[in-house]
């Protein structure tokens, strides 16, 4: 199974950007999306694969939270 996460563009050099996902950055290659700084992108493999809305970012990032209290409930 692949698994992508949203997370934000904090500053970009060139084709890459430093993203946060909560709190943990991390440098991700831009070369399949068009994003600037501040736009909400899904990231797999070290890559930005799409943008996305912040409302949608959010919302994707509080299923997994709900996903992984289900996980340490078992």
């Amino acid at each position: 199974m692949c698994l992508a996460i949203p997370a934000k563009i904090l500053r970009i050099n060139g084709n890459s950007a430093e993203v946060d996902f909560g709190g943990v950055k991390r440098e991700v290659k831009l070369d399949l999306v068009d994003a600037k700084e501040g736009d909400w992108v899904i990231v797999h493999t070290g890559y930005a694969i799409q943008t996305m809305s912040e409302e949608d970012a959010k919302e994707t990032l509080r299923y997994f939270e709900e996903i992984l209290k289900l996980e340490d409930d078992n």
